[in-house]
């Protein structure tokens, strides 16, 4: 690619990265993460890609959840198993309601840098730092917790491999048996009418499972049915991280950046001239890329000019990420401006980052019901412009946590403190997204 290296983006303007006081500590770390294995590979990465293109023709949906940001003390195999399951139960969820396939990519196994809106945190009069992901430094507010440290790279590659290695083992294991439907219900998830519903999708699955056995189709002979295809992503933030982890492909001479299969440029990074944007031209991973309501449709155009040029399909998933006041005031421009242009897209709906608030004690929430009125004017105006809805992105957790007031099982504002755990920002707990997935499929089969 013309005038394009892997460190390129060195040259142009990086937001959002933090100024490490020790260069030699970090050039070290950077030295030891390039020589590493590849967290992922260029097949799967092109077999997503495949996916990805099949998704922008009507022909796939993609669900994309997982952590608003990974953590290193929350790391372990439970919480791993049990975000992966809830990521399984929802594509079955949308895959009976939409007869369409699911695209399965989880926000793990890399999600650890965070963009902040302050570069300093104030609590009793005392300035630190902000925190900006486990990555990059500590949630703890003291001194020594905030000062960027490079060697917390290595840290959250040894975290993504191991968490990599069960995901896989998951996948490929027989735990994403589908006979194993019923079993996937968690104790909270199972009480209320979203566990009753899901158990009666079960069972008429599991029907259907007994009367393709009785055909001779069964799991033990079609893997399919004991296997499940899953891929990883995260924004690419921290850059001297996603550099190191750049790798040319021994067999057709393309580079990838092998530390997850997709990645996205944030709203707070891909404007003219950004690093970020200069960094992930070169890549040949999916990128996608976030559409808030400061990116005006020429912006758009030109960013699609620079990362797409041929505009190749499965390339590029615009995710936007409007809030439910401003959807229907933004969204329709971006659409009718990439369409006259002719170009090939995934659109993907964020309802998350556009509907946090503050509650009234001052904790940072998302209400459920704004969340679920940006989805259904999502698939509302997309209908109406011709377009295809063809992906949900959120931030989500199997445990169950109190971070999201509303859903059915009607978090209050005074539960949030409860169990309100996340690192950054709040996400859908196990039975919300649940919930917001069997409201999706009945909002796609009535689209």
């Amino acid at each position: 690619m013309k005038d394009w290296k892997i460190n390129s983006w060195r040259k142009f303007n990086a937001k959002h990265i933090p100024e490490y006081p020790d260069l030699k500590k970090l050039s070290e770390s950077e030295k030891i993460l390039k020589g590493f294995p590849p967290l992922v590979f260029a097949g799967e990465v092109r077999k997503l890609k495949q996916r990805l293109s099949n998704a922008s023709e009507g022909n796939a949906f993609l669900l994309q959840g997982g952590d608003c940001a990974e953590s290193f003390i929350e790391f372990g195999a439970d919480n791993i198993r049990d975000s992966f399951r809830v990521l399984l139960q929802m594509a079955i969820i949308l895959t009976a309601g939409t007869n369409l396939p699911v695209i399965k990519i989880g926000r793990i196994a890399g999600q650890f840098a965070k963009p902040r809106s302050n570069e300093i945190e104030e609590r009793k009069n005392i300035k630190l730092p902000s925190y900006k992901g486990d990555i990059i430094n500590g949630i703890n507010f003291n001194e020594s917790s905030r000062i960027p440290d490079p060697e917390r790279m290595i840290k959250a590659y040894s975290q993504s491999a191991s968490t990599l290695n069960l995901l896989r083992a998951f996948a490929d294991g027989g735990f994403a048996n589908l006979r194993h439907l019923q079993s996937w219900n968690m104790g909270f998830v199972k009480s209320g009418p979203v566990g009753k519903r899901y158990r009666h999708l079960a069972n008429k699955i599991q029907e259907s499972l007994d009367f393709m056995e009785a055909l001779g189709v069964s799991p033990s002979n079609t893997p399919e049915l004991n296997q499940v295809e899953h891929f990883t992503s995260h924004e690419a933030l921290l850059l001297p991280y996603e550099e190191a982890m750049t790798r040319i492909d021994s067999t057709s001479g393309e580079i990838y950046d092998t530390s997850a299969h997709f990645l996205w440029i944030g709203d707070r990074t891909r404007f003219k001239g950004s690093a970020h944007v200069e960094f992930c031209r070169g890549i040949k991973n999916p990128i996608g890329i976030k559409c808030g309501p400061s990116l005006n449709p020429d912006e758009l155009i030109q960013l699609l000019d620079l990362l797409n040029p041929s505009d190749e399909s499965g390339r590029i998933t615009l995710i936007t990420r409007f809030g439910h006041n401003e959807i229907n005031k933004f969204l329709p421009k971006l659409i009718r401006r990439v369409q006259s242009e002719g170009r090939t897209v995934l659109w993907s709906c964020d309802p998350m980052h556009g509907n946090t608030i503050k509650s009234n004690n001052g904790i940072k929430t998302r209400p459920f019901e704004n969340i679920l009125f940006e989805v259904k004017e999502n698939i509302k105006i997309h209908k109406s412009e011709g377009t295809h809805a063809g992906a949900i992105h959120l931030e989500m957790t199997g445990q169950d946590v109190t971070e999201c007031t509303g859903g059915l099982h009607d978090v209050k504002e005074n539960d949030l403190s409860d169990r309100y755990r996340t690192h950054c920002d709040p996400r859908l707990n196990a039975n919300q997204a649940i919930e917001l997935a069997f409201l999706i499929a009945d909002e796609l089969i009535n689209k």
